[in-house]
């Protein structure tokens, strides 16, 4: 599975020039696993072609510190399966500071069939003023 924060695609199938949280915006990232040949970091970076792919079976865990708490209005999310037909959760938190609570958006599942569904992407509108951390967990 490859899973990325990207920028949303128009009607045309390219990529609108929004405002895109960097990666050199966050202080720390940290992940259950990653591939060794694909760091995490290809996930964040919308020109990358590579995704990031788990490093070992199992849930997964990715979280985003950024260097100061940042106004969120769009989390976008790209999910690829196309060997194996199964189903996968995932719940995208957020945390106003350090010590403090998460706070759930949205929780979802979606079945992948590499006859059928082999992608899915999530386009999640939110009205977050100050966010320190955000959590993305993966159930596969």
């Amino acid at each position: 599975m490859r899973n990325h924060i990207s920028p949303r695609l128009s009607e045309s199938g390219t990529l609108t020039h929004e405002k895109w949280i960097r990666a050199d915006d966050f202080s720390a990232v940290e992940v259950t696993s990653e591939a060794l040949s694909y760091p995490i970091e290809f996930a964040l970076i919308p020109e990358s072609p590579a995704g990031w792919p788990a490093g070992c079976p199992g849930p997964q865990t990715i979280r985003l510190h950024f260097r100061t708490p940042q106004r969120l209005s769009r989390i976008s999310l790209t999910f690829i399966e196309s060997e194996l037909e199964r189903t996968q959760q995932y719940t995208l938190r957020w945390s106003r500071d350090y010590g403090e609570p998460f706070h759930e958006i949205v929780r979802q599942q979606w079945t992948f069939s590499p006859g059928g569904s082999t992608c899915a992407i999530q386009d999640h509108y939110v009205e977050l003023p100050a966010v320190a951390i955000v959590e993305l967990e993966i159930i596969p």
